[in-house]
């Protein structure tokens, strides 16, 4: 049986999903995606996403984002639909890769969306300048793509889904090419960025340690379809050294997320 988890306070919901399931028609068969979900995404929250591979982490965010239908239940998203939600422009969007056109600088990249929107030019120049320096890429906005690192056009990345300075940031494995040291310092300045613009994120990660670290509230996923097994609230505080991953509260965590998991492998 799924968990129905409520935000805090009265405040309704900035994503809210009730029963919802989604099976994709294939040549082989049906494929159930998403089984029976229930969660409420809170103003603020940081909530990471954590199960095996194809247990419908990814699914559940494109369906936010009206990337995927749903075929059950029902989805808000700042109380519209996720297409009226799309159209308002209520969220930015980060993928797994950076997705940067090789022939625009990281500047032409970010103005990408703000030149779609209708955005004037001095708005354009304004938005990137403020971005940039927010994942700490000043001076970077006349490099092309080639010319910087991994993490760094991950970094350019984030700041094109902020440019347009949505409240919802949806984050899909976005540090999981990444190897383990620029991980950990992308992990330290996502929190830093979260505390400064107070965004409400969801974030589809792999990583016991990496969902730990960074979230408020962990979602673990079982298997196809995709089911929440648990809703893990985090006691952690807000501002997290990266060293509180040695401290006996974070180990903790990471065990019952981890007993989670486990736990969805033997769902009946």
């Amino acid at each position: 049986m799924t968990e129905v988890t409520e935000t805090a306070g009265t405040a309704a919901p900035v994503i809210a999903a009730r029963g919802l399931d989604l099976t994709f028609q294939t040549n082989d068969g049906p494929v159930h995606a998403l089984k029976g979900v229930d969660l409420d995404i809170g103003k603020g929250d940081f909530v990471s996403f954590i199960g095996p591979s194809g247990c419908g982490k990814t699914t559940f965010l494109r369906c936010i984002a009206a990337l995927e239908t749903p075929t059950g239940g029902t989805l808000t998203v700042n109380g519209m639909t996720p297409d009226e939600a799309r159209r308002a422009r209520a969220y930015g969007y980060v993928f797994q890769a950076a997705g940067l056109y090789p022939w625009r600088t990281i500047a032409g990249n970010i103005k990408l969306p703000l030149e779609i929107m209708g955005f004037s030019r001095a708005e354009r120049e304004e938005r990137v300048k403020k971005v940039l320096e927010l994942v700490d890429l000043e001076g970077f906005g006349g490099k092309f793509p080639w010319q910087l690192s991994g993490g760094m056009q991950q970094r350019a990345s984030i700041a094109r889904a902020l440019s347009f300075d949505a409240d919802i940031l949806l984050m899909d494995e976005p540090f999981g090419a990444l190897d383990e040291i620029v991980r950990d310092h992308l992990n330290e300045e996502l929190l830093k960025l979260w505390s400064r613009t107070g965004k409400t994120i969801g974030f589809v990660t792999h990583s016991i340690p990496e969902a730990v670290y960074l979230s408020t509230r962990i979602v673990v996923m079982s298997p196809r379809p995709g089911r929440i097994t648990d809703v893990i609230e985090s006691p952690l505080p807000r501002e997290r050294p990266l060293d509180i991953r040695d401290t006996p509260e974070f180990l903790e965590i990471a065990h019952r997320v981890r007993e989670g998991l486990r736990a969805g492998h033997a769902y009946d």
